[in-house]
């Protein structure tokens, strides 16, 4: 009775199956496969393609590293004698082994195995054997397996082999002609070539006439170098009855709250006061002796000091002075005209008189600046401004005269400007007989200056002042 076969099933193989079962199997010896276990997971797994011993220990060396006391540093688990591999054992190994004869543990096969020159115990497997092998905390899994196939070499594709018959030049050339197109493009957007063309000359007259209509520059100020005579003083203005009598005089004091008097004009002034002491005191005649004790000084006064104490001398019309005025003898204090009107403090004629007569200058200074040395960095307004300490140096110099009328000299004064023009230090070197109220003076007003900024940040000036005394 034959088997009726199923609708729907068909007993040909599968594609697959065809294909493997056409694949010549390799008639080639089995090669040993090994697994190791290490805390119930497989950590490694190799297939011994060339027959050779199997080691097992600590040392490095081994094909697999197994750190156990029990184990000496290189053990031969699997040992190749002639064509067969053979498996060694120790005593405190365990594990199962199937062989041909069965399934059998490892201290069971004590008793049948040989000792090999290591000491071990040596069990012949076949290529149908397999099992494991517990040493330790490691787990070793063996089998015999088919040799893997043979991977071929890497070759490259076929389509770079062919070279460049295997282009596409349709494509290559279309691509070509659109960067082409994309970089002329680019090109003429950059380039100048289509710009207008532009004529020089008409820009240049342009330019010309543009500058002509500009607004001219507003004016440079222009500072001083030198200030005003300060030494110049202004008459006393505390003598009503000098300056009502005299408009000159008046006149020139309202001048005088405005600026400050020039030399000329105080000598000018000094010589109308001279003469109006002199219509004032109405002396008839004076002579040599009465001209030197108003003007110098240099005529000793004793004589006109007893003359003017003796009552007989002095009259109302005549005597030795000759006084015009009132009548009756006039004595010095007296209320009454002639000397006697002179002066209501009761200070006497001859020795100190009213206080309108000419004042009589010390000596005045003068201040001379040498070229400013700069180094260290440049100072654009160096010049100008050590010009401008001028003033002020004589000035200090002036007041240093009524100290000592004899001092004269120098100073060298090295003045380091900082980074915004500011001046950071002056360091004086004076020489001569100047008074250090001087020499102070000078170093204050050498401070105070500023400078622009210098180029490096920092420069050092270095100022000559020559003192003479005129």
């Amino acid at each position: 009775m034959t088997q009726q076969q199923q609708p729907g099933t068909s007993q040909r193989p599968g594609q697959m199956t065809a294909v493997m079962r056409a694949v010549a199997a390799n008639a080639g010896p089995k090669v040993l496969r090994i697994g190791v276990v290490q805390g119930g997971r497989v950590a490694e797994e190799r297939i011994i393609k060339q027959r050779t011993h199997v080691t097992v220990g600590a040392s490095e060396k081994n094909m697999f590293v197994v750190a156990t006391q029990n184990l000496p540093p290189t053990f031969r688990l699997f040992e190749l004698v002639g064509n067969d591999y053979h498996l060694n054992f120790l005593d405190g190994m365990t594990g199962r082994i199937a062989l041909p004869t069965g399934i059998s543990d490892l201290n069971m096969l004590k008793g049948q195995a040989k000792k090999s020159a290591q000491g071990a115990y040596q069990v012949r497997l076949t290529e149908d054997s397999r099992g494991k092998v517990v040493i330790g905390d490691t787990t070793f899994l063996f089998q015999f397996v088919a040799p893997p196939p043979v991977q071929p070499k890497p070759q490259l594709p076929v389509a770079v082999l062919r070279g460049a018959s295997a282009i596409d030049w349709n494509t290559t050339i279309i691509a070509a002609l659109s960067f082409l197109c994309h970089f002329m493009a680019l090109g003429a957007i950059y380039s100048d070539w289509l710009d207008p063309i532009v004529d020089d000359e008409v820009s240049v007259a342009g330019l010309i006439d543009s500058l002509k209509n500009l607004p001219p520059p507003p004016p440079v100020e222009v500072k001083p170098d030198e200030k005003p005579d300060e030494t110049a003083k202004t008459p006393d203005k505390s003598e009503p009855a000098k300056a009502a009598s005299t408009p000159a005089q008046g006149a020139q004091g309202a001048k005088g709250d405005k600026a400050p008097m020039s030399a000329k004009e105080s000598a000018a002034l000094s010589n109308e006061l001279d003469k109006i002491d002199m219509a004032v005191l109405a002396f008839a005649g004076t002579g040599p002796a009465t001209a030197g004790v108003l003007r110098n000084g240099e005529v000793p006064t004793g004589s006109l000091d007893q003359a003017a104490a003796s009552a007989a001398a002095v009259g109302a019309g005549g005597g030795d002075l000759n006084i015009k005025g009132g009548g009756g003898a006039i004595r010095p204090g007296a209320a009454g005209g002639g000397l006697a009107g002179i002066g209501s403090t009761g200070k006497g004629a001859g020795t100190e008189g009213s206080g309108t007569g000419a004042k009589v200058e010390g000596p005045k200074g003068n201040a001379s600046v040498g070229g400013a040395a700069v180094s260290g960095g440049n100072v654009s307004n160096a010049a100008r401004v050590v010009a401008g300490m001028r003033a002020g140096f004589r000035n200090c110099y002036q007041r240093g005269l009524a100290e000592n009328p004899d001092a004269a000299g120098s100073i060298r004064l090295t003045i380091r400007v900082g980074a915004g023009g500011e001046v950071a230090g002056v360091t004086p070197s004076p020489s001569g007989s100047l008074p250090a109220s001087v020499i102070s003076c000078v170093v204050a007003r050498a401070q105070a200056a500023q400078f622009d900024p210098p180029e490096g940040g920092s420069a050092v000036i270095a100022v000559p002042v020559t003192f003479v005394k005129q």
